[in-house]
């Protein structure tokens, strides 16, 4: 029998679980994966409205993805990765609730540890399950309760952050989103952004534009939280929860500076997905920890399923490996509410029951049973 390869993946989420069970399913007797937790987090801008999503439904224990593989194949290391030497090919990890590291020796690397938001917000898996399941609820505690409700960043998450709170609550409280420009989706044609704008308005969403913000604080009065956020234009607006949906950030503090974008923090890396700079080409990145195109779980999931071909090509069948494909075309679909969306496949506009029905429906849910079963990949 060939000798074992080991093949270390870091993160546990889209691109390392779809990774993780590719390989896994090809060769029994190779690959041993080392991942992280999964967080279904495309419906964390529904899980915030009090009794729309079940915990079991948007978090599953990766053990439980895992199980139908020999324990012989893949062990399952809990913890947070600290350094890298690309060189040696070593990673550190932190275990969790002590002190201890432990090093993992690999022959080839994945890296899909993904990004967070600088603010304390559920969009993304900042903590461990625990932590990120206390602030689901006391997010979606803080919403029931909340009567004007500010959202600022009106990006992807951002529309769907507001329209969802709209679709449940425009019409008894007041929901606020805060664009930093003249339009929502920055980066998108005028007329799409139009389009979208008009979708929240029908939720009874304000869309403030040109609204940068500049410092916010949080105020106890009486026992309740208040909000005073300060605009870059000199305004003061008040409310009684603020959620960001700005300052994502890619999870690449572990990595060398050499191998990031000097501006994104962004992994560097090449058209084969291979990490830039790495002797031998061991070390590869797929999702939002990536440089390009950019973050997307249509993109996140075709990185994956080339990354999985390309070392399972290099290591276990001595082929070179080939140019890893993205979607044929860029698609973008926004939820706006349970009942709409906004979309385009290219330069082309989607209808809003398309959207709807692709997306806006159920956010993906049913896709998780498809992640944790391995049939994704």
């Amino acid at each position: 029998m060939a000798d074992t390869k080991t093949v270390v993946i870091l993160g546990g989420s889209l691109g390392g679980l779809h990774v993780a069970h590719a390989l896994l399913k090809k060769h029994q007797q190779y690959p041993k994966l080392r991942n992280t937790h999964f967080y279904w987090n495309i419906a964390s801008v529904r899980a915030i409205i009090p009794g729309q999503i079940p915990d079991a439904k948007i978090l599953r224990d990766l053990s439980e993805a895992l199980q139908p593989y020999p324990s012989k194949m893949y062990e399952l290391v809990i913890g947070e990765a600290i350094s890298s030497d690309f060189t040696a090919k070593t990673v550190k990890i932190q275990l969790p609730n002590s002190e201890d590291v432990r090093k993992l020796t690999y022959d080839h690397l994945v890296l899909a540890t993904g990004a967070r938001y600088t603010n304390d917000t559920p969009w993304k898996a900042n903590s461990d399950y625990q932590s990120l399941l206390t602030l689901l609820h006391d997010t979606a505690s803080k919403v029931e309760k909340a009567k004007h409700i500010i959202v600022a960043g009106a990006g992807a998450t951002g529309v769907e952050v507001a329209g969802e709170l709209g679709y449940e609550y425009g019409k008894t409280k007041t929901i606020t989103l805060l664009a930093s420009g003249n339009h929502v989706l920055p980066g998108e044609q005028e007329s799409f952004s139009s389009a979208t704008e008009n979708e929240l308005k029908k939720l009874n969403v304000h869309v403030q534009k040109l609204a940068r913000v500049k410092d916010v604080t949080r105020i106890l009065d009486e026992g309740e939280e208040k909000y005073t956020v300060k605009l870059e234009s000199g305004q003061d607006l008040d409310c009684d929860l603020y959620l960001p949906t700005q300052g994502m950030v890619p999870n690449s503090d572990y990595i060398n500076a050499k191998h990031l974008d000097g501006k994104t923090k962004t992994v560097l890396v090449d058209e084969f997905l291979h990490v830039t700079g790495v002797p031998g080409s061991t070390v590869w990145a797929v999702g939002d920890i990536v440089s390009k195109p950019r973050a997307g779980f249509m993109i996140t999931q075709k990185q994956a399923a080339s990354v999985a071909k390309n070392v399972e090509a290099v290591l276990l069948q001595n082929k070179q490996p080939v140019p890893a494909k993205g979607p044929p075309v860029d698609i973008l679909a926004c939820a706006v509410g349970r009942g709409r969306g906004v979309g385009r496949m290219g330069s082309i506009r989607l209808p809003s029951f398309g959207v709807w029905l692709a997306k806006g429906r159920t956010l993906g849910m049913q896709m998780v049973d498809q992640y944790i079963s391995g049939s994704v990949a």
